[in-house]
């Protein structure tokens, strides 16, 4: 969420954001109505100040006439007639307030400097890490799937619908030895604390983290109960320091969890649905950090690096993509996706979004620190990023780490949680 003083004090910067994005036609004239509300609202509460000053007046001026005896009943009339001006001057200023407020929820983050304009066709590889396998002789991980009986896509559908995954035999084991791997490599190696965090939150915590208003079709919610399915664990992660004052000395603070992670995809229908591409419900371990704004960016790039990590060890092709503004998501103002190559399928393939947030979130959450004593308190800027995503990141495996003979060597690194050299 933007600071009000944005729309009073530096309108121009929220324009231009809303330019980069490509947004200027439907976003546009919402910071132009933005900018007229600030000012109807200043205005409003000016007005209300002078009339409650004459109204404090009259007041006074009708304890001195009936003090002295004397007639006030024309200053009392228009003590009340002050009063009604200034119920309507307060339910304006209201009113002003209510809809700002709306609209302020509604505006993205403004992307940071060194974001490139443009829509997704202006995203840069920043780096390569790894050779990409040839495409030719490899086996696309649907069938490697059904051939090896690692998941069972049919009868997911069965009990649940398209979009859905039932793991069986090595490839639940699979799922289970990659979240062990990831969680003690973030844990012992990069110094994040584990959690184990609720699967629903309440509509308050989505807010805070930008999945609401604007993504709620996206959003699975619970009929009875004012809860919504977490599409991601970073909403519940980062809820946790919500309306909190941090003490400068704890940060930067950094957590990391497991969690399944709930998205309808209703603007995804017919993209990628093939396998583990696109699916409704997947495991994912994620990564958040909460730091000074001075460190934001060093701690972003520390994030991404833990994240390129897993992909490291797991022998993965990946390349790191800085996206252009226009395809920069809702909340975040600067974004790393790193894409891992899977050769059956002849895609890059995101396993993992790194974004700096900024004081986006921290203000929608009320997340604030203080620098030293005596200072006023400030946002805290929050950081986080998938480390990793799992279906992506099988099939990549199914698919990278084949051998001729039909079996899949299971990365090194990934061998003491899997009990095993290879699968099949």
């Amino acid at each position: 969420m933007h600071d009000i003083r944005m729309v009073r004090d530096a309108a121009e910067s929220l324009r231009a954001g809303m330019r980069r994005r490509g947004k200027a036609d439907t976003l546009g004239p919402l910071v132009e109505r933005a900018i007229a509300l600030e000012s109807e609202r200043r205005s409003a509460i000016q007005a209300t100040e002078e009339k409650k000053a004459a109204r404090n007046a009259a007041s006074q001026e009708v304890a001195k006439r009936k003090k002295a005896g004397q007639a006030a009943d024309d200053l009392l009339a228009s003590a009340r007639a002050l009063g009604d001006e200034i119920t309507a001057l307060e339910q304006r200023q209201h009113a002003a307030q209510s809809e700002l407020d709306e609209i302020l929820i509604g505006l993205p983050n403004i992307p940071l400097d060194d974001v490139p304009d443009g829509d997704e066709s202006a995203n840069v590889v920043l780096r390569t890490w790894g050779t990409p396998r040839a495409a030719e002789s490899v086996t696309p991980h649907w069938d490697v799937g059904e051939r090896l009986n690692l998941f069972d896509l049919a009868r997911a559908a069965k009990i649940s619908g398209s979009g859905f995954i039932v793991y069986r035999g090595a490839g639940a084991r699979l799922q289970r030895a990659l979240i062990s791997f990831m969680l003690d490599l973030h844990t012992q190696q990069h110094g994040y604390e584990e959690a184990w965090v609720p699967l629903f939150v309440n509509r308050e915590s989505m807010l805070a983290t930008g999945q609401l208003p604007k993504f709620e079709e996206d959003m699975y919610a619970l009929r009875d109960d004012p809860l919504f399915a977490i599409p991601t664990a970073e909403v519940p992660i980062t809820n946790l320091l919500r309306d909190e004052l941090l003490d400068n000395a704890r940060l930067p603070l950094a957590m990391t969890a497991h969690s399944a992670c709930f998205r309808r995809e209703a603007g995804a229908a017919g993209k990628d649905t093939r396998g583990l591409l696109r699916v409704h419900q997947f495991d994912k371990v994620e990564l958040v950090r909460w730091v000074a704004p001075e460190e934001s960016a060093a701690q972003h790039e520390l994030l991404t690096g833990h994240a390129e990590t897993v992909l490291q060890q797991l022998d993965l092709p990946y390349r790191v993509v800085l996206l252009a503004a226009g395809d920069t998501g809702f909340a975040s103002a600067k974004t790393y996706d790193l894409e891992v190559f899977a050769p059956g399928v002849g895609k890059w393939l995101e396993v993992s979004s790194c974004s700096n947030f900024t004081d986006f979130q921290a203000r929608r959450a009320n997340i604030r620190f203080r620098a030293a004593a005596g200072e006023k308190p400030r946002f805290v800027h929050t950081i986080n990023g998938s480390g990793l995503a799992l279906p992506r990141v099988v099939a990549a495996i199914l698919e990278h780490h084949q051998r001729p003979d039909g079996t899949i060597a299971v990365p090194t690194a990934l061998q003491p949680y899997f009990g095993a050299a290879s699968i099949g």
